[in-house]
């Protein structure tokens, strides 16, 4: 298996992965996530290639103090055969290589499978909340029409 930075070609893949995976909102364009990721100084997206196949991504970001891992997916026919585990690891070599000393990530909450995964990895509960507000209109629009439940 290879990990390196993902190739704006390979773009559609990882998007497909990522919806694959669950892990798309609709309040969230993955693929601009994904150019924004590939385009900054600070961040990437790192895949994971089995042959020519796009079969696992990380991406992967800082603000110089902590870094941030987003959009973690496996497919789902090869979980549990270390890929994930190699993502993570690369995306630490990434940032330590950046000079960055803490990483961080966001599980949704209700997976405790996933908090089970990053558990067996070092992570640990950092005791905080995490806050957020979108700045366009339209996008908090989209959030909490997927969010809300009908009535």
């Amino acid at each position: 298996m290879e990990i390196r930075d993902l190739r704006p070609e390979e773009a559609d893949r990882a998007v497909a992965l990522w919806e694959e995976c669950g892990l798309t909102r609709p309040w969230n364009d993955p693929h601009a996530d994904l150019t924004r990721a590939l385009g900054g100084a600070s961040s990437t997206v790192l895949a994971a290639l089995r042959e020519t196949q796009v079969v696992g991504t990380a991406m992967v970001g800082h603000d110089g103090h902590r870094g941030w891992v987003y959009y973690l997916a496996v497919a789902p026919g090869l979980r549990r055969g270390g890929i994930g585990r190699h993502l993570m690891r690369a995306s630490e070599t990434w940032l330590r290589d950046r000079g960055v000393p803490k990483m961080q990530l966001m599980v949704r909450q209700g997976s405790a499978d996933v908090v089970g995964f990053y558990a067996t990895l070092g992570y640990t509960d950092q005791e905080t909340v995490t806050l957020g507000r979108f700045l366009d209109p339209t996008l908090e629009a989209r959030r909490r029409a997927g969010v809300e439940q009908p009535t």
